[in-house]
């Protein structure tokens, strides 16, 4: 195949392509689902392409295709080129792609077992098992559990002589218990809601998160949540958890530092941002405590990899350094415009999409405490845990996030007691400067979000987090109706 790539990018450049890019890609998948000891669904699918993007003067092009044969991804390029003539036409500015050197090198996840050679019978009856001891609490009326599983092999060339194999895996599962009673209806989740955990990593993270351990607890917890009573609302000192501000730390930063929102070309669908031009270097987006990251280096992390759909190596940058804001998420072209070089932010979900600006691991760096030290500084408030919903608008400023359940803390301890339906909500700037301590690295977990959707036509993008529980003062906290 890199043959027949070398050959599309000569036939490119001789049509006066002024650069071009070629990525032919094979994604596996699998995905289970278990309801009440039942399985309901366990899907395989392969699906392979080739995308290709042409700069033409300054427009650019993209066309892809699921055939393989030599005519088929000629004609691919030369729709491409002509997409790319086109946008030339009605470009407004010039293009400059930031410097990048030329990179031959090959990369794969850190993989211990192969989860598609663990026979599926395992994998059904771990989650079978799961449900059933969620069952087992009476006031649990739906127990589920999910898998999925992909691998992604990637051939990558450029007119300016990269060629780059990756092969990326991607691992996750988790486990949700329904309580309901007279009280209304209670939901549990683990490791996290919204599908669990994921990393590029093999079935040993399958193996580490102890689903048929913890099963009884999530169960437990969801029963409990139905006769639990609501806060109060008002200010209050809150600890967040991992799991929790790994969705924070996605809204609030991880999307507003994404350069084309910066710049507008999302303005139609995502949004823009509020941390504009003037502010890079100036704004105090949080307190001295608040250090953030996008870093592609991380092993296992979701957003974790070998080199970006530009070919750029993939980095560690800051974002927010001991409260500033410091620096954006860009591709080569944004990175230019502002005179930088690109720090790898460039990806497509898939061989049918062109790469745009995505987060990779946006982390919230750990601190010095123990969680246990966080609680003791709390004379009344609530350690604040599992996303439950969230909403945020367009410029990521204002925001609302429900968790599952919130913790009772009461002088500098955990009383036992729990509350339903917290909402907190908050200005980002503000929020993040009311940040005065942050757990250390013994807590610190990258979580895994896969489904962070963006672009037109959408994109759907799987990124990291890395978090340890943090603590906030007078953050206004109420309950979700």
């Amino acid at each position: 195949m890199q043959e027949k790539l070398e050959r599309l990018l000569s036939f490119l450049t001789s049509k006066g392509a002024r650069y071009a890019d070629v990525r032919y890609e094979e994604h596996t998948r699998q995905e289970l689902f278990v309801e009440n000891g039942v399985l309901k669904s366990f899907t395989h699918s392969v699906d392979v392409g080739t995308g290709i993007r042409v700069l033409y003067e300054n427009g650019w092009g993209f066309a892809a295709t699921d055939e393989r044969g030599d005519a088929a991804l000629e004609r691919t390029a030369l729709k491409a080129l002509e997409i790319a003539m086109a946008s030339n036409k009605r470009s407004n500015k010039e293009v400059q792609l930031s410097l990048e050197p030329a990179h031959k090198a090959a990369f794969k996840s850190w993989v211990m077992k192969d989860p598609f050679l663990i026979s599926d019978d395992e994998k059904i009856d771990l989650l079978k098992a799961a449900t059933l001891k969620m069952k087992e609490n009476s006031r649990v009326v739906r127990a589920t559990g999910s898998m999925s599983f992909r691998r992604i092999n990637k051939l990558f060339l450029s007119t300016e002589g990269s060629v780059i194999n990756q092969e990326i895996y991607i691992t996750g599962a988790g486990i949700e218990a329904d309580a309901l009673g007279e009280a209304g209806f209670q939901r549990r989740s683990y490791p996290a809601s919204f599908g669990g955990d994921h990393a590029t990593r093999g079935w040993e993270f399958i193996e580490e998160m102890k689903l048929l351990e913890h099963a009884p607890k999530v169960a437990e917890e969801a029963a409990m949540l139905v006769d639990a009573p609501e806060i109060e609302p008002g200010e209050y000192d809150v600890i967040i958890s991992g799991n929790q501000l790994a969705l924070q730390i996605h809204e609030s930063c991880g999307h507003p530092s994404e350069l084309d929102r910066v710049m507008g070309s999302e303005l139609s669908f995502a949004g823009g941002s509020f941390l504009t031009l003037d502010k890079l270097g100036k704004l105090k987006y949080g307190s001295e405590h608040v250090n953030i990251t996008a870093d592609a280096t991380i092993i296992g992390g979701l957003g974790s990899f070998g080199f970006d759909d530009e070919g750029v190596k993939a980095q560690k940058s800051y974002i927010v350094r001991n409260g500033v804001f410091v620096g954006y998420l860009m591709d080569r072209q944004t990175a230019a415009e502002l005179g930088l070089r690109s720090n790898g932010a460039a990806r497509a979900d898939s061989w049918s999409h062109p790469p745009i600006i995505r987060m990779t691991n946006i982390n919230l760096l750990p601190g010095n405490y123990t969680l246990e030290e966080l609680i003791a500084g709390v004379d009344y408030g609530f350690l604040l845990d599992t996303n439950k919903s969230w909403s945020i608008d367009d410029l990521r400023l204002n925001f609302q996030f429900a968790t599952e359940i919130a913790y009772e803390i009461k002088g500098g301890k955990l009383t036992g007691k729990i509350f339903k339906n917290p909402v907190y909500h908050d200005i980002t700037p503000n929020f993040w400067n009311k940040c005065d301590g942050i757990a250390n690295e013994s807590y610190w977990h990258v979580w895994g979000v896969p489904n962070c959707g963006k672009g037109q036509p959408m994109q759907v993008m799987h990124v990291g987090h890395g978090t340890s529980p943090a603590r906030f003062r007078k953050v206004k906290v109420g309950v979700r109706r």
